[in-house]
């Protein structure tokens, strides 16, 4: 029996992308449930966006947004932890991205009298694909992405693959051809340990002494966590690698 994801694209729900969805909008997904989960990741991944974290909880979703930037946030307004975003009770960030709910029927009266007073919009569940990329698509109209489709970013950790160039806040790195593709490599794999081998391969393409790659995420690390107030971003893993990534307790 094909998956929800198979019968997505086997049923032919998606059209083609709009120009306006080829920018590689990051998306967060907060919704507790995996097939619907499942359903959104592959409905706007089809579509051109970039679902760049799912989060299980309100906490985690919140937690979410305060480690890195989004464009659009999709919420199941259901969740418990959630209710108070509905009533308007926004996390501590500087920019919250316009936020997509996803409400069931009965729970829409508790929402509405907060809509308008932001970019919001809301679809009702059982969720409908079509009606989910027309809501983003105009939430997200007239804005630019925080990260476009060849560039990525850790909080104030900012890479533009079009330029080469990567800045933290408004500092900016001057990073060699090699720091850039380890940078580069760690940001895409941020929260997750890298192992020296897998460094080798992205780097250089070939294997390298343990030695070369110390000294690589050595002076990678004094250009990135220069001190002066910024919190650390790259962590040794004792034995196994490297990580990029908010400390962890």
């Amino acid at each position: 029996m094909p998956t929800i994801a198979e019968g997505l694209v086997m049923g032919n729900l998606i059209e083609k992308p709009s120009p306006l969805r080829r920018g590689g909008w990051d998306v967060l997904i907060v919704v507790n449930d995996p097939g619907e989960t499942d359903l959104l990741t592959t409905t706007l991944e089809l579509a051109g966006y970039h679902v760049a974290g799912v989060a299980g909880s309100g906490a985690e979703g919140i937690a979410r947004m305060q480690r890195r930037r989004f464009d659009l946030v999709v919420w199941d307004a259901t969740l418990p932890d959630l209710k108070h975003l509905a009533r308007g009770r926004r996390p501590a960030l500087v920019d919250v991205p316009p936020l997509l709910f996803l409400i069931t029927c009965d729970y829409l009266h508790t929402l509405l009298p907060e809509l308008g007073r932001r970019r919001d919009d809301y679809v009702t569940k059982p969720v409908r694909t079509t009606e989910v990329l027309a809501r983003a698509e105009v939430l997200l109209r007239g804005r630019r992405p925080e990260r476009d489709a060849e560039g990525s970013g850790y909080g104030d950790l900012l890479l533009d693959d079009a330029t080469r160039q990567a800045r933290r806040g408004p500092r900016p790195l001057g990073l060699t051809p090699a720091e850039y593709r380890l940078l580069r490599h760690l940001l895409a794999n941020a929260e997750c340990v890298v192992s020296k081998e897998q460094i080798s391969r992205q780097v250089w393409g070939e294997f390298r002494a343990s030695e070369a790659i110390e000294k690589l995420v050595s002076r990678l690390r004094q250009k990135v966590d220069r001190g002066d107030g910024e919190p650390v971003l790259i962590h040794t893993s004792r034995g196994f690698g490297y990580w990029l990534g908010s400390p962890r307790d």
